[in-house]
C-alpha cells in the first residue's frame, strides 16, 4: 500500500453491541476508482464518515497523502484535499448555486467569506467557482438558489463543490441516489473522466454504474470486508454472490 493516496489499516468502530466497522483494511491508489459496496446496514456510510473525520475510530490507522490523519477533524482533512459528497445532499439551499461553490473555494483559499456585493465580485473566488460550474454543466444555473434546481442538478452542484476544494481524492457516497437512468448515465460518464484528476472511493448501490466504473471493488458485510478484487473477480466470488449479489454460489 506504499503508493496509495489513502489507506486504512485495522479501522474499527463499535456502537454499543454493534460492530459497525470491523478491522477494515483497504486502500485507494492514484488514478483509480475503488468501489465500496454492500447491503443496507453494512456500515458503508459509517466507514466513509470515519475516513472523512466525522466519526472517530476506536482502533486502527488512516493515512492520507503519506500522513496519519487519525487526529485531524473533518475540516482539516478537507483542507488536505479529501473531498466528500453526501448520500443526502448537504448543500446550502438558500444560497445561490454560485455561492455554494464559492464557499468551498474560499475554504481552501483561506479567505473569510462574507455575503456582500464586493465579495461576490471577487474574481479570485468567482472565476474558479464558475469554471467548476461550467465543468459540470451548471453555468447557466449560477444565480439560481440551490433549493430551486432539480435533484440531478443538485448532484452536479455537489460535484462542483467537491472540485472547488482542489481534491487529492474523492469520497463519493451514493452519488447516483435518486437519479433516473439518463442522469445516472451522464454522471457515470463524468466520473469516468474524473479519476484522472484524483482517485475516487465510491459508495454506490447502482451496480451497473459500479461495474462500469470500478477498477477494484471491496465488499462490506456487517462491517467487515469479505472480498476485494476486480469486477470479474467480485462477480465470480461465491461469498459475494451469497452475501450481496443475491445469487446462488
Amino acid at each position: 500500500m506504499s503508493d496509495a493516496i489513502l489507506s486504512l489499516s485495522d479501522v474499527t468502530k463499535q456502537f454499543g453491541s454493534l460492530l459497525a466497522s470491523d478491522s477494515v483494511t483497504l486502500d485507494l491508489r492514484p488514478g483509480e476508482i475503488h468501489a465500496l459496496i454492500g447491503p443496507n446496514g453494512a456500515g458503508k456510510s459509517t466507514l466513509i464518515k470515519q475516513i472523512a473525520g466525522e466519526i472517530k475510530s476506536d482502533r486502527g490507522d488512516i493515512h492520507f497523502n503519506g500522513q496519519n490523519i487519525n487526529a485531524l477533524d473533518a475540516v482539516a482533512r478537507s483542507r488536505m484535499g479529501l473531498a466528500r459528497t453526501f448520500q443526502v445532499s448537504s448543500l446550502m439551499p438558500e444560497f445561490s448555486v454560485l455561492q455554494n461553490v464559492m464557499l468551498a473555494r474560499q475554504s481552501v483559499s483561506g479567505k473569510v467569506f462574507r455575503f456582500f456585493k464586493p465579495v461576490l465580485g471577487d474574481k479570485s473566488l468567482v472565476d474558479p467557482a464558475m469554471a467548476q460550474l461550467e465543468r459540470v454543466g451548471l453555468a447557466d444555473r449560477a444565480q439560481m438558489r440551490a433549493a430551486d434546481i432539480s435533484h440531478g442538478e443538485r448532484r452536479q452542484l455537489e460535484m462542483a463543490v467537491a472540485l472547488a476544494l482542489e481534491p487529492k481524492a474523492f469520497l463519493l457516497d451514493e452519488p447516483m441516489a435518486g437519479m433516473g437512468p439518463e442522469g445516472s448515465k451522464r454522471l457515470t460518464g463524468f466520473l469516468d473522466g474524473l479519476r484522472g484528476q484524483a482517485p475516487i472511493l465510491l459508495v454506490e448501490h447502482d451496480m451497473d454504474a459500479v461495474f462500469a466504473l470500478a477498477d477494484r471493488i471491496s465488499v462490506l458485510v456487517y462491517g467487515r470486508i469479505i472480498a476485494t478484487g476486480t469486477v470479474d473477480e467480485i462477480r465470480g466470488n461465491d461469498d459475494v454472490k451469497r452475501a450481496y449479489l443475491g445469487e446462488e454460489a
